[in-house]
């Protein structure tokens, strides 16, 4: 029976089978980091998330266009409309040029991605080389009569979007509740509404990071650079809209308004979807709370949280073994466990590697057959309700113990049917491997094994034992390492 993907849509509230608006191509863009720090655990939930559904749509045969922006500019402290620039603030401390700063921790993300094994995506477009498109859709904003300019400012006229649309549809926000709960700060006196945010700001004379507009010198809102760049690379409707839960208001309700107000008259995605939060103790983990972990130091073990150090699959399969629409609380008892998930997984695809399926196959077991693909089918279940990387998880350790039982003996593999054994390796390596994105990893340290192998060496030899100590010299020849007898003692060398 052929299954289909549901999403749950945080636009309609409700799980919804998965229709691109032109099979097989999907268009999917993600928010990506804000480049002035490293990246923490949050941002690997997002980044693996939505790593997985690309995956897994790609997979299933779609042609994906993945798109996740790097913000370079006007993310400003608190996600306000005033205040400094988080880039600028970091550029002035460090006594850098602000394009120094995005370039340092850009790199920093990009190989902390690439240890999770997290895929680049087909677009990565930067915010500040797109100022042409945000001040052209500011244009269109402000020529449907949804947008006003102040002492060089635009800002976006939210009250007035609201007599024609309704702002807060994805968030559920009321605007009179809204209103009532948000005060008039200093500071703010340029906008007609506490509400209104701003789609361009005029620089101050102390702000880095200025580019000309039609109305000053300055930088485009934090929200509008993702409504401009999603549109140019993806169009004016697409298919899935993607970020942490943190960014669905305002971040996202901004992005509906301004893509409605615009010439775009959309909601920009069909479907969004949003990964939630991690938390430490039941408080979501952040840079604005200090209660994050870099994942350099999630890997190094070096933070106080930390009982150890874990590696970049564990921090994967840590991440997948919960829904993304669900919490997940950190802590080293829960990341332990998550090795020890990982590893049974790993050791699974070395099993499926030593099964043969065998030349002298029997009389097939037509029960045992048919509960081997129900098997195998029930892994792709828990992906297409709603991606559930837990219940797939769960399906693939159910899968394993039957694999298990071939290997060992306790199932007469002979009475598998070709067509099953293949489906049973190839479900297990595709998901396993492909989708949820799980690699071996190095396990031990080179040199240490290295260390003890040259021990193994010098004993063969004071032994006289010149077979083994000619063994051991071709074994390791192979992998491109000669062994140093020297005055000195044993070392080794890489082959030149």
């Amino acid at each position: 029976m052929q299954q289909k993907l549901n999403l749950y849509n945080t636009l309609t509230r409700k799980k919804e089978e998965f229709e691109p608006l032109h099979a097989p191509f999907v268009g999917m863009y993600l928010c990506g980091p804000t480049v002035y720090g490293e990246p923490h655990l949050g941002h690997a939930r997002s980044a693996v998330t939505f790593d997985v559904l690309y995956r897994y749509l790609k997979n299933q045969g779609y042609k994906v266009r993945f798109v996740r922006n790097i913000t370079d500019v006007g993310h400003l402290e608190n996600d306000a409309d005033e205040g400094e620039d988080k880039i600028a603030k970091r550029a002035k401390l460090e006594h850098l040029e602000p394009m120094e700063v995005v370039q340092h921790y850009t790199n920093i993300y990009h190989q902390d991605m690439d240890k999770l094994n997290v895929l680049r995506p087909d677009i990565e477009p930067r915010a500040s080389g797109h100022i042409i498109e945000q001040i052209e859709m500011i244009q269109e904003i402000l020529g449907n009569g949804l947008a006003y300019e102040v002492n060089g400012s635009v800002y976006f006229d939210v009250p007035a979007y609201n007599k024609q649309h309704k702002y807060g549809k994805l968030s559920g926000r009321v605007i009179e509740d809204l209103m009532a709960n948000t005060r008039d700060t200093e500071g703010q006196s340029d906008k007609r509404s506490p509400l209104d945010f701003a789609l361009w700001k005029k620089a101050s004379p102390s702000h880095i990071m200025r580019w000309p507009s039609p109305w000053s010198d300055g930088f485009p809102g934090w929200h509008l650079e993702c409504s401009a760049m999603s549109r140019k690379y993806l169009g004016t409707t697409f298919d899935i809209h993607g970020g942490g839960l943190d960014l669905m208001f305002p971040h996202h309700e901004c992005e509906i308004a301004q893509s409605q107000a615009s010439n775009n008259h959309t909601d920009a995605a069909k479907y969004w979807v949003h990964n939630n939060m991690i938390t430490v103790n039941g408080q979501k983990m952040g840079k604005s709370l200090g209660n994050f972990i870099n994942l350099s130091e999630l890997f190094s073990g070096n933070h106080e949280m930390l009982e150890e150090k874990y590696s970049p699959m564990t921090i994967r399969f840590f991440i997948l073994q919960a829904h993304y629409r669900s919490t997940l609380d950190f802590s080293n008892e829960a990341l332990q466990a998550a090795r020890k998930g990982y590893t049974k997984l790993m050791n699974g695809l070395n099993v499926l590697k030593k099964l043969k399926y065998p030349e002298d196959a029997g009389t097939p077991d037509a029960k045992l057959n048919e509960e081997l693909l129900k098997l195998t089918e029930d892994c792709f279940r828990g992906l297409n309700d709603d991606m559930n990387t837990a219940r797939t998880i769960a399906s693939l350790f159910n899968l394993l113990k039957k694999i298990n039982s071939l290997y060992l003996g306790q199932i007469d593999i002979t009475t598998l049917e070709r067509g099953t054994f293949d489906t049973v390796r190839n479900t297990y390596q595709q998901l396993v491997l492909d989708v949820l994105g799980l690699k071996e990893e190095q396990t031990g340290d080179m040199e240490e094994m290295l260390h003890l192998v040259l021990g193994f060496y010098k004993e063969a030899k004071e032994n006289k034992a010149y077979d083994k100590v000619d063994a051991i010299r071709a074994e390791l020849k192979k992998q491109g390492i000669v062994i140093k007898d020297m005055k000195t003692g044993i070392d080794w060398a890489y082959e030149e």
